[in-house]
């Protein structure tokens, strides 16, 4: 019946911050959809940023900043990854650690984005 995900909405307390953190840290690409919603392109899919106060419906029932756990997959080697946030001064929570993803083992580094989300940025283990 489904076939993957079109987009996810991470809510956001500032979102030029937040673009900001996710194309210069993340490399996503930004496309702008108004002043409360913006696409940050990951392949076909988005991630769509809200801000906390929008009255846009519907929406989650508890729009929560810093409240997802999100995993991206990275086409660098974690080593290439480790060093681009390294020179941009953002820290990592923990890794490079084994864990099981999606469709098997993987390895992962663990980042925070501006409102505490966290990020899981993992690569097969092969």
């Amino acid at each position: 019946m489904l076939s993957g995900l079109d987009h996810l909405v991470i809510t956001v307390t500032d979102i030029s911050r937040a673009v900001d953190f996710y194309t210069r840290v993340l490399g996503l690409d930004v496309r702008y959809r108004d002043q409360e919603r913006v696409d940050l392109m990951l392949g076909s899919m988005a991630l769509r940023l809200h801000w906390t106060a929008t009255d846009i419906e519907p929406r989650a029932a508890t729009p929560t900043p810093g409240s997802l756990d999100l995993c991206l997959r990275s086409r660098l080697p974690l080593e290439e990854v480790q060093h681009h946030l390294h020179a941009l001064s953002v820290d990592i929570e923990l890794g490079p650690v084994t864990r099981q993803g999606a469709t098997g083992e993987i390895e992962s580094l663990y980042l925070r984005d501006p409102d505490g989300n966290l990020l899981e940025i993992c690569r097969p283990l092969r």
